[in-house]
């Protein structure tokens, strides 16, 4: 789905369905495309729950894609470093393949490492999940419903899972999750686009990047948090005013060497329950804002340093380092088997809740 010129006012908010290929063992895959009345579209895959686009207009008013991806869903079965899909059952790390609840050890599915990284070897970005839209006045949604069977990658419990997307006529872009157990469990859900408000013509080390935190998380060589918890004043970690991501990737800091860049889990500050803001981004070419709110404690940022060039995606464009970079609002990594963190237990009778809005605007206005 390739973006328009510009943005077209609608009567109401739209959704749309087509068919988007078939999974290896021939299941059926759809597309849809919900509109709101401003032009704003995403397109969204029910495998995975990918956003495969999110066109959103510019200073000019033309609409553009700020998404990575690929224009087809063999793209995604091929090669895809999570290209906008729903992560689970715990999205990021977990040290070892392992956790111990309520005395027993559970082992995990090893596929970063000797860790288990984003769900597992089959996670939830790799399944197919049961859509339902959802049109409403003055928004329209997408319903996904999975069910995680006791066992799933090692995970105890039977893990009832559903998640909506919606785009609002406030130009929000919203994901809403929840998820409930019929066995103690840990969970950690997030969303994975790769975002570059500009399009993915260049890299993304000139965005300027606000975080709403005063302290990060250290990690270890496998990029698994030390339980330290550090302020981030006075290091290349310090987001608390805008600043370009590439201000400070020259530096010998450990931590920037050990994650290729940025690929570390902030402490967001929260001074009220519900929605906070997390993080700002701003597009200096395009203009573009991007307002991150999410009732999550952390949100991970990852520069997109991994990415080098193998990549061909949508119109065929090579993905080179830092072209895209990821805001993954979520508990921290390593939950279970870090006594001080937030807990991600999940216990039957127990709903899981969490949202994240991505709130869209130009910059001066």
């Amino acid at each position: 789905m390739q973006p328009t010129d510009s943005a077209q006012p609608r009567s109401k908010p739209n959704i749309e369905c087509v068919p988007f290929g078939k999974t290896p063992d021939g299941v059926a895959v759809d597309l849809y495309r919900l509109t709101n009345r401003h032009g704003l579209s995403a397109a969204i895959t029910n495998y995975g729950g990918i956003v495969v686009s999110l066109l959103v207009p510019d200073r000019e008013g033309k609409l553009g894609d700020v998404v990575l991806g690929y224009d087809s869903l063999a793209g995604y079965l091929s090669k895809s470093p999570y290209f906008g899909c729903l992560v689970g059952r715990y999205g990021n790390r977990i040290a070892k393949g392992e956790f111990k609840l309520d005395g027993q050890t559970y082992s995990l599915a090893k596929n970063d490492g000797e860790n288990h990284l984003h769900g597992g070897k089959i996670g939830f970005d790799k399944v197919v999940w049961a859509a339902k839209p959802i049109p409403a006045e003055d928004r329209v949604g997408l319903q996904l419903q999975y069910l995680s069977p006791d066992g799933d990658e090692g995970y105890p419990g039977a893990l009832s899972v559903l998640v909506s997307y919606t785009l609002s006529d406030q130009d929000e872009f919203i994901v809403d999750y929840s998820a409930f157990t019929d066995r103690a469990t840990v969970v950690n859900l997030t969303h994975h686009s790769y975002f570059n408000l500009d399009g993915a013509e260049a890299d993304t080390l000139g965005h300027l990047l606000t975080i709403n935190s005063d302290t990060f998380t250290p990690v270890d060589a496998g990029l698994i948090p030390t339980g330290e918890v550090r302020a981030v004043k006075g290091t290349p970690m310090d987001f608390t005013r805008p600043k370009a991501i590439g201000a400070d990737l020259g530096s010998k800091d450990p931590q920037l060497v050990i994650g290729h860049g940025y690929d570390h889990n902030w402490i967001l500050r929260r001074n009220r329950e519900g929605l906070s803001l997390a993080a700002r981004l701003m597009g200096p070419r395009s203009g573009r804002v991007m307002e991150v709110l999410t009732t999550e404690p952390g949100i991970q940022f990852y520069g997109g340093g991994w990415l080098d060039g193998t990549i061909r995606g949508k119109q065929g464009k090579v993905y080179r380092p830092c072209y895209g970079l990821c805001l993954e609002t979520q508990h921290y990594p390593n939950s279970p088997n870090q006594a001080d963190f937030p807990s991600t237990v999940l216990r039957p009778g127990e709903t899981y809740r969490s949202r994240t809005v991505h709130r869209f605007s130009i910059a001066g206005r």
